[in-house]
């Protein structure tokens, strides 16, 4: 996907959370024309980074979602699938899971001394 896959993606959370093109540039302080202009798949204009925050913080999406096309593999990457296996743990391998890191970490610190 290209730049335009956050104007895809705010389009998509604005109207899931129920705003219209209107009330969201209001919330944004932006104009209506420009906020029609960065959801178009067609144009190339792209928020700066203190309009995004004010989009993450008014749309309550953070910035790696929005931008998750854009990025190669990350920490925010890596602590999503982290927390995808963790969710389909049972509480019972929740806890043998702790129990391995924790122990991981031991023996890393232990070899470093």
């Amino acid at each position: 996907m290209n730049q335009n896959s956050i104007g895809k993606r705010i389009s998509e959370v604005r109207k899931d959370r129920g705003y219209s093109g209107e009330q969201f540039a209001e919330l944004v302080h932006i104009t209506p024309v420009y906020a029609r202009q960065i959801e178009s798949e067609k144009s190339k204009k792209a928020p700066s980074l203190p309009l995004l925050i004010d989009i993450c913080n008014t749309l309550r999406v953070s910035p790696d979602y929005l931008l998750r096309d854009l990025l190669i593999n990350n920490e925010i990457t890596e602590i999503h699938e982290l927390e995808t296996l963790w969710m389909t743990l049972p509480p019972s391998k929740q806890n043998l899971a702790v129990s391995m890191i924790k122990a991981a970490l031991k023996c890393c610190e232990d070899s470093a001394e």
